[in-house]
């Protein structure tokens, strides 16, 4: 019989215990391509984007390059706080309203499926195969004050902060509901069913045990459809009709109409510094949800 790689060998001195080493160990240079590309086009674009941000604007397409802060100030002008205020509280309400509607959705599927599961994550996922553009345009379309929706329940929202709102759950519910729903299918029903055999109420089990277990997950999908809402520049243009300016929209109008590439630099790097809060608690929360599913 051969030796176990796992019992002790003896040597002249006494015997030692020899394991194998089973952890991979690849070379370095493996990493260069992904370096090399998040160098150019991350880290390359945001330099850029910094040295615009400190410029100032000499003409309408000329740019003068120093070191100065007026265009952070100009961000602080109460007009374009403003559009930050709107922007952040829209993305806000669009993130609560995505909870509200992609929770239960997860927890059905989690919870009551076994069968069909898989084709109705398929479902939810079906719509990411789809163009963003393409399905903003159909929503556009039920909405139109001419279509049936409208009306048959007088609902006549387009061009309008709701119309907004409405594309903005729409389009970025399944990246709320895949964590959502990830978390719940590794928690132990078991629990549950413990807790309602020592007369807990169904309600009052779900928001001791489920809940908080399944905390992680809603809060890295929530922050996952915050942060792009943030940002999103198509939904308002089409669905709020140039009517319902948010960030996004202003920076794109400073980089292609003004032509003020300074402005709307700064405008990026400010939108990103003060996203940066959401994301070091969507690391946190991300990070802990790793280790409860380890």
């Amino acid at each position: 019989m051969g030796a176990d790689p796992e019992t002790p060998v003896a040597v002249a001195s006494g015997s030692v215990r020899r394991r194998r080493s089973f952890s991979p160990r690849y070379p370095a240079w493996l990493l260069a391509p992904s370096f090399v590309y998040e160098a150019i086009f991350f880290l390359g674009a945001m330099g850029i984007l910094v040295a615009y941000s400190f410029a100032t604007q000499t003409g309408f397409t000329s740019v003068s390059y120093a070191f100065d802060f007026s265009q952070y100030h100009l961000v602080l002008d109460h007009i374009y706080l403003s559009i930050f205020i709107r922007t952040l509280v829209l993305a806000g309400m669009g993130s609560i309203l995505t909870v509200l509607v992609g929770y239960p959705v997860a927890y059905w599927m989690a919870r009551y499926l076994s069968t069909y599961k898989m084709l109705a994550l398929l479902l939810i996922v079906v719509p990411f195969w789809t163009s963003f553009l393409i399905r903003t345009y159909a929503l556009q379309i039920i909405l139109d004050p001419q279509g049936y929706l409208a009306k048959a329940f007088g609902l006549n929202i387009l061009y309008t902060k709701y119309a907004v709102g409405v594309g903005l759950v729409y389009n970025y519910l399944p990246l709320f509901i895949l964590p959502v729903f990830a978390s719940l299918e590794r928690m132990d029903w078991t629990l549950i069913e413990a807790a309602t055999d020592l007369t807990a109420k169904p309600l009052k089990a779900f928001w001791q045990i489920t809940f908080p277990l399944t905390l992680p997950g809603i809060v890295t999908g929530a922050l996952l459809v915050f942060i792009p809402m943030t940002g999103e520049y198509i939904i308002p243009n089409i669905l709020g009709g140039g009517k319902y300016e948010l960030v996004g929209n202003l920076i794109g109008d400073q980089f292609n109409e003004a032509q003020n590439r300074p402005f709307g630099s700064a405008l990026a790097i400010s939108l990103m510094i003060a996203l940066s809060v959401f994301v070091l608690v969507y690391i946190m929360f991300a990070t802990k949800e790793e280790r409860f599913g380890a």
